[in-house]
């Protein structure tokens, strides 16, 4: 018996999700009287044993060219085996894209019971219930989960890290199976952005900027602040900017520590992509924006007038002349 939670990477590096995710494992294993476990799918440039000061004893590590690319049937069944072979109860995930391809498919495999959208640990007192956020972000539900293994998806930057000392056994994972039905032919990355998955900040912008060539209000704050940029669907559907930095509901849902809006009207389709950011920021100039009664601080007024002193204001506080 013990928990076992998948630990996603990008190229070799593992993702802030998954150390939320693991440290969110290794508490569900303290309330069960347990010890939680981890599996790494793909070669990795990360020192595998440091998972240990996250509560890891053991990282059982499946690597080789035939998972360098995420084939979530084929994911799905190494964790599976993994997990009866080890004895797994409880599977964990982050419920990011890789985690919420995979988890759903080891449930299958494992006949297990699954919650995805986790933001608390488990309440053991009388079963085991996950409470999750439904609707959007507007509600919570308390699911009970009642097989014998159970699988749950947790919401990134739903959970505080917590890093101690400690060291993890790392041992090696044959792939036994087929090789999977995917086959890469190209990979076209962005690069020299923060993704919007891991961002802690976020600055995004939306028709209130009137057009593309207004564009480096959003950039330069950003950049001041270290932080991602994104944009309203109708933003991206213009062509203003590109698709991957469309938040939303038929985009990218994120859940950022800080996240700055920017003449951003606040559509119900726009709001569930990024309720879930910790602190919220609306500016715009029209005071009966919906986006008001989301967000934690709001300021009326035009963008053109307050964003540049923003910004006037942090690269004093910079020393940026």
């Amino acid at each position: 018996m013990s928990v076992l939670v998948f630990i996603d990477q990008t190229e070799g590096k593992i993702k802030k999700s998954s150390y939320e995710a693991a440290t969110y494992a290794a508490d569900t294993a303290k309330l069960l009287g347990t010890h939680a476990e981890a599996i790494v799918i793909g070669d990795s440039t990360e020192d595998l044993s440091a998972l240990g000061q996250y509560g890891i004893q053991k990282v059982y590590h499946c690597a080789g060219a035939d998972v360098s690319h995420l084939d979530a049937q084929v994911y799905a069944r190494i964790v599976s085996e993994c997990c009866t072979q080890h004895g797994a109860t409880v599977v964990v995930f982050s419920a990011n894209t890789s985690g919420k391809a995979i988890a759903p498919r080891v449930s299958v495999r494992l006949k297990a019971g699954l919650v995805v959208g986790a933001i608390a640990l488990p309440e053991t007192s009388n079963g085991f219930v996950v409470k999750k956020s439904v609707f959007s972000g507007k509600a919570f539900a308390h699911v009970a989960i009642n097989t014998a293994v159970k699988v749950i998806a947790v919401n990134p930057n739903a959970y505080t890290i917590t890093k101690t000392e400690g060291t993890a056994t790392v041992e090696s994972l044959s792939n036994s199976g087929s090789a999977g039905k995917i086959n890469v032919v190209a990979v076209n990355k962005v690069t020299g952005e923060i993704p919007l998955s891991e961002a802690e900040l976020v600055v995004s912008g939306g028709r209130g900027l009137k057009g593309p060539e207004n564009w480096g209000l959003v950039t330069e704050l950003a950049s001041l602040l270290g932080a991602a940029t994104a944009c309203s669907r109708p933003v991206a559907d213009v062509h203003w900017r590109p698709h991957h930095e469309h938040v939303g509901q038929t985009g990218l849902a994120i859940a950022p520590n800080l996240y700055i809006a920017i003449g951003i009207s606040g559509a119900i389709q726009h709001l569930a992509g990024v309720n879930r950011s910790k602190t919220i920021v609306v500016i715009n100039k029209d005071p009966e924006a919906p986006f008001f009664k989301a967000a934690d601080y709001g300021i009326v007024g035009d963008a053109f007038e307050v964003v540049p002193k923003i910004i006037t204001a942090l690269k004093k506080l910079k020393g940026i002349s």
